[in-house]
This record gives C-alpha cells, structure tokens and sequence, in this order.
C-alpha cells in the first residue's frame, strides 16, 4: 500500500504487465551515477555554510575520490574499448559511448574545484592562513631562505630523467606530481623534455613562517638553475598522470594466488595511462609530447589552473583553528560496556570489569561507529577473547586494516595463548592488496591458519566468530558488521556492527568460515543471507512480498539504506513493488541505476543520499512486512558484484530496542534537511534545505548528540537514544497488535490458509546438517524436530504455528 493509504487498482495492476523493464531509457548510467555522487562530494567544499578547514577538506577527498574513478572506472572502460567490447549496459551505452561521455561530465568538475580552490584561498588568506601562489610575492629573505632550503635539502634527492635520442621517454609513476623542463644547451637549437618528480618524501607545503606556506613545486620551479647549470631553462609545466588500476589475471589458471597479486601489482605501474592533468600555463610542446609518448588523445588531458594535487593541502585542517573547523568528535564507548573502559560520565572506574561475553549473552549489542569507538568495543572483544582462557577458537575475515592493526596483532596474542585461530584475508581487496600481502606473512609466521580468498569471489564479509568453553557447552559469539575492521577508517565511516550470542547466526557463521578453509560453501543457513547463494534469492522475495501484501490491500513499505543500487534485476524487482502501490524510500550515498518519480513505474519510489563529515558506509534493510517488519544489516549493497561475485553477510535484527535504534536511523535521514540530496527521475540531485522558520536536522549532528544523552541517561542504555522533536516514527518496530488480523476477510483467511508454510514460517525451519534427515523445524518451547520428508516438516510448522 502506498503512502497515502491507496491499494493498487486494477489499472496498476495493468501497468504492471505493460511496462517493459528492459527498456534502457528506466536504467541510469553507472559511471554517470557515480560521477553525480563526486558532485555532491564537491558541493561540501562549495558549500559556504561549512568552516573553512573543512571545504579545504573536501577539496582534498575529491581528488582522491577522482583520482580512484578513473583508475578503476575509466581504467576499466578503457581496457573494455582496446579489447573491442561492444555490448551495450542496461542503459544502452557500449563502452566507448560511457568513456567519451564519462571524460566530458568530468572536466566542468575538475574546473569547478579549480574556481573553488581560488575562492577558499582568498578566505584563507583572509583568516591568516596563506599558501602564496605567486612565487614573486615571497620576500627577499624569503627566497633565500627557500633557495637554501631547496639546495640542501630538495635537490640531492632529485633525478632529471631526460628525453633525447640518448634516453628514453622516462616512466613516470601513477598519480605522481611531475615537471616537466625545457631546456636548451648553448650550441642546440631544440629544446630538450627533462621530467623531474617532485619529491614525495619533502613537506609538499612549505613554511615560511607560521600560517604562510608556499608550494614545494614552486620552490623547485624558481630555483632549477641549481638543477640545470650551464643551460637555458626555456619553459616549466607542471603535469600528474592516472593510470589504470584494473589489472588483472584469471585466478583459474594461477598456481599461486599470493604470486598472482604480487604480478597483478608490477603489471598496475606501468598500466596504460587513463588522464593526463597539465597546469593552465602549460606550453603546447610540453601538452604535445606528453599526449603522443602516453598514447592519449586531446579528450583525456585536462588543463587546470591552481594545484593538480590537492590532497596535500589537507595537511592544513590539522591546524588549531577551532573556528574555521567542524566541533570535534571523539568516538565514545558503548553504555552496555562502558562499565569495563572507565567512562568518566558513568564513574564506571569504581565498579568491576564487565565482561564482554557476558553483556552479548545477556542481549545483543549494536555497534555504530564512528558514534562508538571501534578500540572499545569491537577491539575489545579481540583482546579479552585473546586472553581469556575459556575462549577456544577465534576466526576473523580480514577485507581492509589498518597497516598497524591491533586486529591483527590481537590475532597473534590469541594463537600465542594456545588458542586456535584462522583468519581469511582478502588479497583483492583493490589498492590494499601490498598491505594485506605484508599481513598474511606476519599471521603465518606465527603459526595462525590463513586463507587468502576464494577463487572467482572475493570475501567482503564483515564477520567474526569467537568459541568459547562455558558451564552449559561451548557458546558460539558473533559479529556482523558494515564496515572493515580498521580502526583509522572507523573513526570516518558510518558502520555497524551485530555483537550477538545468537546460535542459529553462529552456526551459519561457522559454515562461512568453513568455506573459507574448505572446498566448498554451504547452500542452507539458518538466519544469515549469504551471497552468492541465498541473499539475491532472499531479497527478492522480500521485495516481491511487499509487492503481494500492497496487492491485497495491507501495508507495504521499504527502506533500504546501501552505498550502492546498480543491479539491474533488483531495480526491476523495485519497479514492480511501486506499481503495485508499495512504498519505498532508497537511501543510497553513491551508484543509483534506479530512476524514482517515472509516471506508471516508480511514483512511489524516492532516492536519497547524504554526504556529511563522516562517509555513509552502513547497510539496513527494513521490510514492513503488512505489519510484522523485518530488519536486517550486513556487507552487501545492491550491487551485482555485492550479490553475486562475493562472499557476503546479512544478519536478520530480531531485538526490539536495537531494531529501534535502527528505525531511528532510517527516519532520521529521511528527516535531514541539512546533509540530504533528492534524486529526481532524470538523475540529477537537489539539496534538501531548511526553511527559515525550520529547526536544522543533521543526521551526522543529531547521531553525535545522541551519543552523548545515552552516556549521560541514568540507568542502562542499549546504544543511542533514538529520539529527536523533529524525527518522525511511522516506522514499526515490532508486530502491529492487529498485524496477523490486518485486512481479515474471507479471501484473507483463505489465503492464509493457502500459503505454504515453509514461506510463512521461513525463520521457524532450516536444512540440517545431517545425513539422515532434511528439515529442522524448531518448535514453539525452543527445541527441535527433525524431518525426512518435506510433507512431515509441513505437517509440523501447520500445527506449531498454524
């Protein structure tokens, strides 16, 4: 049922059978849609309600951002147009038509950073900080001082590669930041191409005193002649190249996975070159040497004024400038284990260590991080599982760490402690592949089991699972998560994390890791969707559920809250729910192939995305199930990749008042009127704004707030207090009393009756693990009955449950 209350007509149900979904004009593009999410990134820094420092911020994080497109984006268009690919992308566009189209939509992007960079550094200067752009402006003493500086301690780890019938045209490095020199001995008549790098390991800002900086490339541009004696400097350019990062090998065929990376990362330096960024002032013959020797053509260079490389200027948000910044924010503990970490608001220092294991046994507990801090709760479930002698085993898959990772060396503290301990790590997770290489070493030197990855899948699950020895048997604990076990990256990401003690989720888990180690993945699970075998097949019943419920007339709704939507089967799964009057909101940061508001197909669809201080990495799902809704979390957006090419986790949310918590981070976003962006059914996004008279709602602010009132409330909290006067609360929870009553006609009842019970009871009975029977069901006082025959398993839901 739609929003206003309206039931699907017979001419909905119409349309439904017309509309052609594999229309291409339904379907936005997938570079194009990920390109407008690098706009909204922009706008922070356009943004002139933000403190200065942090549009400087933004500035930065949008090269890195474009920088990561177009290795992996462009780079993989590219390659797909040098193998001659043709097939066109469910919304029409061969590769060639995406990368001309995609090369275009970037450059009034690149320009428009370059326009902002000129306005921030006017409102720098005014506010005392200053990064001279004209080298001439420098004082005498300032350009001694600098010339000094540049001869000992910039020049002597310099290397001038030139380019004459002696040298070959250098290899110049991806990403790196280059000058090219002319110059011109006393008896030559052409000029001669010199590239000179300029040093990653020098301070690329200098200072010349506090809060006056000059840019190291300049510095080295105003003094070459200490480079270049007894020669013409004729012409300088800056310029900075991106290569392609889609490098690959088929993993069938390579005897060794971890030598296969090694190859995979060589082959990645001298990957074709996918942009060419040169300075405004750039000299043609400069520009025209660059383009042939790199094989580009004039589409892929852009000419930019002001720094090709802005990500050093990040170095500046670290100044103690409180009023040109964001109020700082520091992670907090949890309520439920703040008790062991000595939180000063709660005089936890006066009361005995809580043991994690047995807050998890006593209820489920939610992580939200950057709101909680990942060193004391999740890291802390490492540590006392590493230390605490009843704990037997600790497996833990490993996507993304930190490169001085107390996850990893928690690891090793528990397999010095005698327990066992397997770990997967994934080796293709993309630009940490060096990292996770280095990891691998140092887990099996200690002896710890690891497994690298699977081949043809890659292992994006956030899970980890810890056994342990108690009273009454050995009790399996868990944890599913959004986000990477990475402490630097959970202090900037929106994660959760499930700490749970439920058995039926610990044994599914104990399956995955299994895979991991083993030959092959398990089919049946419990209450976790694993891709790639349950989760598409899961979520789309769900979809098509609500779609059945809106149908007949009962309540429908769907909120899902992913960084990404681009598979076209589950868009089309969306469609059909909304022309059968079901409502849905889609809060998706980035990649959106959906288009909302298309007359007949997706009225009742509307997209959203918030782009704040912290980056929007969680993943919810709420089903509102004609009353009875279901909450799930977990790794996986919407992505074909997500659903079908790795190995991902999804937990069901069964706990009320963590469901609560959830439900109000749904609507919350749904009420921001300060970080939220609407798609329209063009694909283009507008920023929701406040009215004048209307209270500013900030997702990332209110989060931060409640945080704080869940510290300081009397009495135990379970998280954050999921309340605001603005956020609304049309959401369920729990079953509507009258849920299993809703819509109770004849036809209703007969249905009902006529539902088969393995979809109505779907959570009361799973597949065994037994070579002699094939159902489970579990009956209402907890235990179980086990089946041969389907029939039997049937007879038994129908009279347990009805």
């Amino acid at each position: 049922m739609s929003r206003d209350g309206a039931a699907t007509t017979g001419a909905g149900a119409a349309a439904e059978s017309t509309v052609d979904l594999s229309d291409p004009s339904l379907y936005l593009n997938r570079e194009l849609s990920e390109l407008a999410f690098q706009r909204r990134v922009l706008n922070e820094a356009l943004d002139e309600r933000n403190p200065l420092l942090e549009r400087v911020r933004f500035l930065a994080i949008f090269t890195r951002n474009m920088d990561e497109f177009f290795m992996k984006r462009v780079g993989g268009l590219k390659q797909q147009i040098q193998a001659g690919v043709t097939e066109r992308t469910p919304d029409g566009r061969t590769p060639r038509e995406q990368w001309t189209e995609v090369l275009a939509t970037a450059r009034p992007m690149f320009e428009a950073q370059s326009d902002c960079w000129a306005v921030v550094d006017d409102l720098l200067a005014e506010a005392g900080i200053e990064v001279v752009g004209d080298y001439e402006a420098l004082t005498a003493d300032e350009r001694d001082r600098m010339r000094s500086y540049f001869e000992s301690s910039v020049l002597p780890t310099l290397t001038p590669l030139a380019f004459d019938p002696a040298h070959p045209f250098p290899f110049i490095s991806n990403r790196s930041l280059s000058l090219a020199v002319l110059t011109r001995g006393p008896d030559e008549e052409e000029a001669t191409f010199t590239r000179v790098k300029i040093p990653q390991n020098r301070p690329r800002l200098v200072e010349l005193e506090p809060g006056r900086y000059v840019r190291l490339e300049e510095v080295m541009r105003a003094n070459l002649d200490l480079l270049f004696p007894n020669v013409e400097v004729v012409d300088t350019a800056l310029f900075r190249l991106t290569r392609n990062a889609e490098v690959r090998r088929q993993e069938e065929v390579a005897e060794d996975l971890i030598e296969m990376i090694r190859e995979v990362l060589e082959q990645r330096r001298f990957a074709t070159v996918v942009r060419l960024e040169v300075s405004e002032d750039a000299p043609e013959a400069v520009v025209g040497l660059l383009t042939e020797q790199l094989e580009l053509e004039e589409r892929e260079v852009y000419r930019l004024a002001g720094p090709l490389d802005y990500r050093p200027l990040e170095e500046l948000t670290d100044l103690d400038r409180p009023e040109l910044s964001l109020p700082s924010w520091t992670p907090q503990p949890h309520p439920r284990l703040e008790r062991s970490t000595g939180h000063a608001l709660a005089g936890a220092g006066d009361e005995d260590p809580v043991s994690v294991f047995e807050e998890i046994r006593r209820d489920d507990v939610l992580l939200h991080h950057p709101y909680h801090s990942f060193e004391a709760t999740f890291q802390r479930f490492l540590d006392e599982a590493a230390s605490d002698p009843d704990v037997l085993a600790i497996k833990a898959a490993i996507y993304r760490t930190a490169s001085d990772s107390k996850v990893i060396e928690s690891l090793i503290e528990a397999a010095e402690n005698g327990k066992q301990v397997a770990v997967m790590v994934e080796l293709k997770a993309r630009f940490d592949e060096e990292n996770n290489l280095d990891w691998v070493r140092t887990l099996e030197e200690e002896g710890i089991h690891v497994a690298y990855g699977t081949v043809g899948l890659k292992t994006h699950t956030k899970t980890a699972l810890v056994v342990r020895d108690e009273p009454d048997g050995v009790q399996l604990y868990s944890h599913v998560g959004t986000g990477n076990y990475h402490s630097g990256t959970a202090k900037g990401y929106v994660d959760l994390g499930l700490l749970t003690a439920d058995r039926d989720v610990g044994d599914d888990l104990v399956k995955v890791f299994n895979f991991f180690t083993g030959p092959s993945l398990d089919e049946s699970f419990r209450k976790l969707l694993i891709a790639p075998v349950t989760m598409r097949e899961e979520f789309t019943r769900y979809v098509q559920r609500e779609a059945e419920h809106a149908r007949a007339g009962r309540d429908a709704r769907i909120v899902v809250k992913v960084n990404g939507l681009e598979d076209p089967e589950m868009v089309a799964e969306l469609y059909r729910a909304s022309m059968a009057g079901v409502d849905v909101d889609l809060i998706v940061r980035d990649i959106c192939r959906l288009r909302p508001g298309l007359e007949g197909v997706s009225e009742n669809v509307r997209v959203h995305s918030v782009v704040g201080r912290f980056l929007e990495h969680s993943r919810i799902y709420y089903f509102e199930n004609a009353g009875d809704p279901e909450y799930y979390l977990g790794s996986a957006d919407w992505m074909t990749r997500n659903l079908d090419k790795r190995v991902e986790a999804v937990a069901p949310v069964e706990d009320p008042e963590i469901r609560e918590q959830l439900r109000f981070n749904l609507e919350l976003v749904l009420a921001d009127n300060r970080r939220r962006w609407v798609m329209d059914s063009d694909g283009e996004y507008e920023q929701v704004r406040p009215d004048e008279d209307e209270r500013v709602v900030d997702t990332q602010a209110v989060l931060m707030d409640r945080t704080w009132a869940a510290l300081e409330a009397e009495g135990e909290h379970r998280g954050i207090v999921p309340d605001h006067p603005d956020v609304g609360r049309e959401l369920l929870v729990e079953p509507r009393p009258d849920a299993e009553d809703d819509g109770d006609t004849d036809e209703r009842r007969d249905e009902v009756a006529a539902a088969d019970p393995f979809d109505r009871f779907a959570d009361r009975w799973y597949v065994p693990d037994s070579e002699r029977y094939d159902y489970t069901v579990r009956t209402p006082e907890g235990g179980r009955r086990y089946f041969v025959t389907r029939d039997g398993a049937r007879d038994a839901l129908t009279r347990f449950y009805g």
